[in-house]
């Protein structure tokens, strides 16, 4: 059990539960950007988008790497629930990489509908090989999106394009 200064963080993915840790502070990547939890933190539900998490151990500072899904916060106690969660010692550079090119090549000679599930997943694709060359500090030259391209980035049920009156867009 946590004390008054401490958090528990879990992250849980679709084949179980990937970190149980007892933390002090945590940051995690949010569709309204990063934000920070901290013990006695109110509650809270918010949206993950795919990018790196932080959390402070002692003196010692861990991130890893998550994908798209919801965080929850309630009394001193954060659940990360996503489908995706990786750690640096889990990386293979060469590998992502290639992951990375193949997945911009497959975007720069898409031709199918933008904005459509396709083009999502082509865009999640490469967001998370890049978050992971960013976790193991070797991180890829940014990349521009379009308004279409950074709705898709932020979760895969979110409203596209379509769905956003002209005026907001």
């Amino acid at each position: 059990m946590a004390d008054v200064n401490q958090i528990s963080l879990e992250v849980v993915t679709p084949e179980g539960v990937a970190l149980r840790e007892t933390v002090e502070e945590l940051t995690a990547p949010s569709v309204d950007g990063d934000f920070g939890v901290l013990p006695g933190h109110r509650p809270l539900l918010a949206a993950l988008c795919t990018g790196i998490a932080t959390y402070r151990k002692g003196n010692e500072e861990i991130r890893l790497a998550v994908g798209p899904g919801f965080a929850e916060v309630s009394d001193d106690r954060v659940t990360l629930l996503t489908d995706r969660y990786c750690r640096r010692e889990d990386i293979d550079p060469v590998l992502v990489r290639q992951e990375l090119k193949d997945a911009d090549d497959e975007l720069s000679a898409f031709d199918g509908e933008l904005g459509g599930t396709e083009h999502g997943l082509l865009i999640r694709r490469s967001r998370w090989a890049a978050s992971r060359l960013e976790l193991y500090g070797d991180p890829p030259p940014p990349t521009v999106l379009t308004f279409a391209e950074f709705q898709m980035v932020t979760h895969p049920d979110y409203a596209t394009i379509e769905d956003v009156p002209a005026e907001e867009r």
